[in-house]
């Protein structure tokens, strides 16, 4: 079975009802391993309406496996910071996710590769217009 860490990116575009996320999350779900970083349930957060909103996005999250920023994700995510901010624009929140694709090997889906550098295996799920 594949493993696929979806990144925010992503998420928001399907959480805004843009097509493509739709139909590339609705046709993966069920057919891969799916994991969110815990940065990237945080960064949603910080944009959820209380009420209908969050309880929608609550379901929405239980068709995800969560993965918890522990120690060694903490210290990978942040020599990918490191070594890779000044160049490639990468962010601590960024390193964090990638750091997380790599802890649990999964393929990392993002519309931005430029701050991924680190990482190898990347899908870009559609081009955005």
């Amino acid at each position: 079975m594949t493993h696929y860490l979806i990144d925010t990116d992503v998420l928001i575009d399907y959480l805004r009802a843009t097509d493509k996320a739709i139909k590339f999350l609705e046709k993966t779900i069920p057919t891969a391993t799916c994991y969110l970083s815990s940065i990237t349930v945080a960064e949603l957060y910080a944009g959820i309406r209380e009420g209908k909103e969050r309880h929608l996005f609550e379901k929405f999250l239980q068709a995800f496996e969560i993965v918890a920023v522990n120690t060694e994700i903490a210290k990978q995510g942040g020599l990918y910071r490191r070594d890779f901010g000044k160049e490639y624009g990468t962010g601590l929140a960024d390193a964090l996710i990638a750091a997380s694709a790599h802890h649990v090997n999964a393929k990392l889906v993002t519309l931005n590769k430029k701050h991924f550098p680190m990482l190898k295996n990347i899908l870009i799920p559609y081009i955005k217009n």
